[in-house]
């Protein structure tokens, strides 16, 4: 089975290319990118392409590698052996599994989708290294082994805020998902919106493609918001025309909210607007 997109993601030959690189070698898809370019989207798409079920494992800075694994509630065992629980002779009721064990032993391959591997401590990655690599790990409140019946397909995301270790990067495969050229966006804008019309798409771009060259933005604006904004002006609530009847000496565009998310990056536009207005004179 090969990768190729879907109707609903737009991939580029680059990205078709890591996916199946990344299966054929059976290790870890590292994908790393601005945020709202797809990454997370990714592995969605490609457990339906694939027809495999998709088991997601969204990290939190507080997110520990031992939780993918399994929790082990030694409290609730003492509590429930103070209360006379006849629970208390089994060590499995306390046991919870993780997304990888889970993943692991699933009777179908999975795809499998560690969300943002970056936000968490730097010694998280390595915590991994041998479960990822060997596919298995031991439970040592039981003595038991678990080992996959079927290797899943694994993709990691990553954000870029935080250095990943060599050793990690060692066994993964690694590709970044350049931000989409205009060309692209046209064709990621059509799979959402196929019954635009292209004089708006047309004017949107110009203006989205704009703001991203600004210098000296905090967050130029992604994918995903420049299809937020389009799906505003799209709306019977916004007057048809109000990108082609904007003021040409405003640098800020309409509905600015969408594309635009602090007020660093507000005020920067609007002195480049003051700046323009001033010139003009």
């Amino acid at each position: 089975m090969k990768f190729t997109g879907t109707e609903r993601y737009v991939a580029t030959s680059d990205l078709q290319m890591a996916v199946n690189a990344a299966v054929t070698l059976e290790r870890p898809l590292l994908i790393k990118g601005e945020p709202g370019t797809g990454k997370t989207m990714l592995a969605e798409e490609v457990a339906t392409a694939l027809g495999m079920p998709l088991i997601a494992w969204h990290i939190k800075s507080t997110t520990k590698a031992q939780q993918g694994l399994y929790d082990y509630d030694a409290v609730s065992r003492l509590r429930d052996s103070q209360l006379g629980n006849d629970d208390v002779h089994d060590i499995n009721n306390y046991i919870r599994k993780g997304k990888l064990w889970e993943a692991f032993t699933a009777d179908e391959q999975v795809v499998l989708l560690i969300d943002e591997i970056d936000k968490a401590d730097i010694e998280f990655p390595n915590d991994l290294l041998l479960e990822l690599d060997k596919m298995e790990f031991h439970v040592y409140e039981t003595g038991e082994r678990v080992v996959a019946k079927r290797r899943p397909i694994v993709i990691i995301t990553s954000n870029n805020e935080k250095e990943l270790p060599d050793a990690f990067l060692r066994r993964c495969f690694f590709h970044f998902i350049n931000f989409p050229s205009r060309e692209t966006m046209q064709e990621i804008v059509d799979v959402h919106y196929p019954n635009i019309t292209k004089d708006l798409v047309d004017e949107a771009l110009d203006i989205f493609f704009d703001v991203r060259k600004i210098p000296g933005l905090k967050k130029k604006p992604s994918t995903s918001e420049l299809v937020d904004w389009l799906k505003l002006l799209m709306s019977d609530q916004i007057p048809d025309g109000i990108l082609k009847q904007r003021d040409a000496t405003k640098a800020i565009p309409p509905l600015y909210g969408a594309l635009l998310k602090n007020e660093q990056d507000v005020h920067l536009l609007e002195r480049l607007a003051f700046m323009t207005r001033r010139d003009a004179k």
